[in-house]
């Protein structure tokens, strides 16, 4: 196969997992409700991955710190994936699997949100996040792949699951993007006001 057939094709598959990925639609859109109302009532999120979910989790704090696509206000997000000496200390002193447990522990209250992004659901970290989470009696959003993993075994009834309709890192990783944009557009539209 030449290359330009492959990319064809990869093009098209992700395509394909975008288009499906419109049965998590009302999932999407009660997650910027929730989003919003947390961050009404001056709450913040706490946001986590690893690897490429990290770079995920960093751009969606980013979007919400600064602006998305319109001029608002600044919107409380704190990445837990970006300090290194608060990441290798606590994966030092205790192991990697609690870097973001102990963040939340210290930075989490009642009413906030924790966002996590897994392909694979089965990350110790994240789900250990989440157990934190709900310690702090926080909400969980959680963004993962079709199984769901652990982290879909822990989810409680009043968190919400966005699991992209695949089982391909790449699709899902990409999907997430289209998710992140879809979130912040939906965000200021609520805070906004905007039609």
């Amino acid at each position: 196969m030449d290359l330009t057939e492959h990319i064809t094709e990869t093009l098209y598959a992700s395509a394909q997992v975008a288009i499906a990925a419109v049965s998590v639609a009302p999932q999407i859109a009660e997650a910027a409700q929730l989003i919003s109302d947390c961050l009404l009532a001056e709450g913040k999120l706490l946001i986590c991955g690893n690897g490429g979910s990290a770079s995920d989790a960093q751009h969606f704090a980013a979007e919400m710190v600064n602006r998305f696509e319109v001029e608002r206000p600044a919107l409380a997000a704190i990445a837990l994936t970006t300090d290194g000496a608060i990441l290798t200390s606590i994966a030092n002193d205790y192991d990697f699997d609690r870097v973001f447990a102990k963040q939340i522990m210290a930075l989490g209250r009642a009413g906030d949100i924790l966002v996590t992004f897994s392909t694979s659901g089965n990350s110790r970290n994240v789900v250990e996040s989440i157990v934190a989470a709900h310690d702090r009696e926080m909400r969980v959003i959680a963004l993962g792949g079709q199984q769901g993993g652990l982290v879909a075994e822990l989810l409680q009834q009043d968190d919400i699951r966005i699991a992209v309709p695949s089982e391909r890192t790449a699709r899902i990783q990409e999907i997430h993007g289209i998710i992140i944009h879809c979130l912040c557009e939906n965000v200021d539209r609520i805070i906004l006001g905007v039609e």
